[in-house]
């Protein structure tokens, strides 16, 4: 099946360009402003696929009526390019669940699934029309994709951001809404997605316990479920690179020194320890949600990361002269090598307990050829 994402480098569209690449083997075609902007391109681009999951959207804008517009204008440019295919294509489209209010993003929302439904329907092709509610995750822009994108950057940056009109807003993970994506291709509906109902000051103060515990000691704050292990991946991928490595103290005498390598307050938890010879190398791979830490013990290591489906690599040095670790942000790449000229040892840490079935672990090389 040939898929591809409008939107492709926003916030839903990595996710989801990422979640159809681990856990389908599919490199979606990525339709981005470069293509919108040439109809010919745009037509090109979406001349072979089979699929195409609309996720472009405009949420900001200096005006209302250009947050309106805006989707409407991504509908229409779609649908042109879609009856230049001439032939069946399915379509799955990221709508909101404010397509039902009287305001600019829904009309433009709204409308947007209107003119899409319309021509998916024209040339026999499937429409599902997918209501999300706010979405949240890792590499949201602050300011722009949703209020916990700006408290993750904010909170992480070491600021305290101030909570007014606080409510609950039904809340989903960008993966799981990337997997309702996913789930409605080939079908024709209109379906509201549900998310879990969280109030601002709760999650403000989730982000807050998991800073204060995490930022300069790496202690893991509690996870109970599903929804804190989302926050706090959230929370990590806007404090990475910037807090890495972190060194604990250590405490040494006549017999010898003791440092602490993982504290987590509740949940579950799994340490392995692994040795390495020089030259050596262990990962080459990703996760979806697990969160990983790498404790180096003895020898040198070089530690490096690159973000799915992204060019530029994060290397950091680390060394058992003076103990310390790097945690993996979920959906970077990652690998450690032994760079040093004796066995390298190295303590792993995961939130998960290993399941064979379901090991959350997608092989990738960090560099690329």
């Amino acid at each position: 099946m040939r898929i591809a994402i409008t939107g492709a480098s926003g916030f839903l569209g990595w996710h989801t360009a990422s979640r159809l690449h681990a856990l389908s083997g599919v490199d979606a075609v990525r339709i981005g402003r470069q293509e919108y902007a040439d109809p010919q391109r745009l037509a090109a681009a979406l001349a072979e696929v089979d699929v195409v999951l609309h996720l472009a959207g405009v949420n900001r804008a200096g005006s209302d009526d250009e947050v309106e517009r805006g989707n409407v204008a991504l509908a229409d440019g779609l649908a042109d390019a879609l009856a230049h295919v001439g032939r069946p294509v399915d379509v799955v489209y990221a709508n909101s669940v404010q397509a039902d209010l009287d305001n600019a993003y829904g009309r433009g929302k709204a409308a947007a699934a209107t003119v899409l439904d319309r021509t998916v329907r024209a040339a026999g092709g499937h429409f599902a029309d997918l209501l999300l509610p706010n979405l949240f995750g890792e590499h949201g822009r602050p300011a722009y994709n949703s209020f916990v994108a700006t408290f993750a950057h904010e909170v992480a940056a070491g600021r305290r951001p101030s909570v007014t009109g606080d409510r609950e807003i039904p809340l989903l993970h960008a993966q799981d809404a990337a997997r309702e994506i996913h789930d409605s291709i080939g079908r024709t509906e209109r379906r509201t997605v549900e998310g879990e109902p969280r109030s601002i000051g709760e999650v403000l103060t989730l982000l807050e316990q998991a800073h204060d515990l995490y930022a300069t000691r790496g202690e893991i704050p509690p996870l109970p479920g599903r929804f804190e292990v989302n926050l706090f991946n959230t929370y990590r991928a806007a404090a990475f690179p910037d807090m890495w490595p972190l060194s604990p103290q250590v405490h040494a005498d006549d017999r010898g020194s003791l440092f602490e390598t993982v504290r987590a307050h509740g949940g579950t938890g799994q340490a392995f320890v692994s040795t390495t010879r020089p030259g050596q190398m262990r990962g080459d791979h990703y996760h979806l949600h697990k969160v990983e830490r790498f404790f180096v013990v003895r020898g040198e290591a070089e530690i490096n990361l690159r973000r799915l489906l992204h060019d530029d690599v994060v290397t950091f040095r680390l060394s058992g002269e003076q103990p310390s670790f790097v945690d993996m942000p979920t959906m970077w790449v990652h690998n450690i090598r032994n760079v040093g000229s004796s066995e390298l040892v190295t303590m792993f840490w995961a939130d998960q307990l290993l399941d064979l079935d379901n090991p959350d672990q997608y092989p990738e090389k960090v560099v690329l050829p």
